[in-house]
């Protein structure tokens, strides 16, 4: 993926979480492709703000981009979960294409919504379209 002339390599920065209620988490982000500018570098921002507020996940707009990408690092359930052993990925341009199942109840913490932990219905399983730097795969 490219980066913009004037990119660096820099030490990583943490970037402010956008908090619950800021128009910018109930706007419909944007597709990007992989000439984004410094999109491994807000990619690699991205987690070291996520670590930093010892989280598991994060999408774009909560650091205040308005584009469809969002990570994840479910290493710190893999004893409770050992499938999820080793599942650290970047999704870019992510569509839901398919719900299946029943909803369930799962327990979820959100960085944009601090110190609150609350069961959320969600469905068991999703499939998606997203960019990957291979191509696009479901």
């Amino acid at each position: 993926m490219k980066q913009s002339p004037d990119f660096e390599k820099r030490e990583e920065m943490t970037y402010p979480i956008v908090v619950y209620g800021h128009p910018l988490l109930r706007k419909v982000a944007e597709d990007i492709d992989e000439d984004y500018p410094d999109l491994q570098q807000i990619i690699a921002d991205m987690f070291e703000t996520m670590y930093n507020s010892e989280g598991m996940g994060l999408a774009a707009p909560q650091i205040g981009k308005s584009i469809r990408l969002f990570i994840i690092d479910a290493n710190p359930v893999a004893e409770d979960e050992p499938s999820l052993a080793g599942f650290k990925k970047v999704f870019i341009n992510p569509h839901i294409t398919e719900k299946k199942g029943e909803p369930e109840l799962m327990s979820e913490g959100c960085l944009s919504i601090p110190n609150i932990r609350e069961e959320v219905n969600r469905e068991y399983h999703i499939s998606c379209l997203l960019y990957t730097s291979d191509a696009a795969d479901e």
